[in-house]
């Protein structure tokens, strides 16, 4: 089975598994839900349109360039009877970079690259408010999901690269095997339809990716200036 990438890059992104009321949360990568329905629109399925393939496609993300947590405080009219609406406040990542894996069935994955090349409707990061800055669809490798992303090239901006040392090590998190213990997030979507939105759990395990940085400045050693 192949792999699909994708780079996730904008001025913001949002990507929530836990949002409630009022206060609108997003995690510090993508989740597997705010993917697949990236990916959904692409195809042009709509949201009351079975997902169950995409569900079963395996999972990761690498998180290339962190970006900056930052809260808006918003303020909405409810435009048919000018009644005010509650406020909120949301949270988005700025200037954030992610490389994000799915591995599936081969025609499944040559469908969505198709489809990421011409998608059928407009394409967010998370959130209608956060749209991609560049083209999502990256490349299709025969490798499962973590070689995926240990192979992929580096995608941070290079503004970023000048602000760190000359070996980094990049953050990953995939869909942990069956029978391993990891993370539990609640993420999976069962349907996306606004009248029943259902979702699942996964558990995640965590992995770093070595990269050289030839852009970064070499590290200071601390003990050698302390005479240690």
């Amino acid at each position: 089975m192949s792999s699909l990438l994708l780079k996730l890059a904008g001025p913001m992104q949002a990507w929530g598994d836990s949002s409630r009321h009022t206060r609108r949360e997003t995690r510090l990568e993508p989740t597997k839900s705010g993917v697949l329905g990236l990916l959904a629109a692409a195809q042009g399925r709509r949201r009351t349109d079975p997902i169950e393939d995409l569900a079963e496609l395996r999972f990761g993300v690498r998180v290339d360039q962190p970006g900056v947590l930052t809260r808006d405080f918003h303020t909405a009219i409810r435009w048919r009877d000018g009644v005010a609406m509650p406020l909120s406040y949301r949270y988005y990542l700025a200037d954030a970079v992610f490389v994000a894996a799915v591995n599936g069935d081969d025609d499944l994955i040559e469908s969505l690259a198709s489809a990421l090349r011409r998608p059928a409707f407009p394409l967010f990061l998370g959130r209608r408010s956060c749209p991609s800055s560049e083209p999502v669809f990256r490349d299709v490798v025969d490798e499962p999901v973590e070689q995926a992303l240990r192979s992929a090239p580096w995608e941070a901006s290079e503004w970023h690269r000048k602000r760190l040392g000359r070996h980094v090590s990049l953050l990953a998190y995939m869909d942990a095997p069956a029978g391993s213990v990891g993370e539990a997030v609640h993420d999976v979507p069962l349907s996306f339809n606004p009248e029943r939105r259902a979702y699942g759990w996964r558990n995640v395990a965590e992995f770093s990716v070595p990269r050289e940085n030839p852009d970064g400045h070499d590290e200071m050693d601390f003990m050698s200036l302390l005479g240690g």
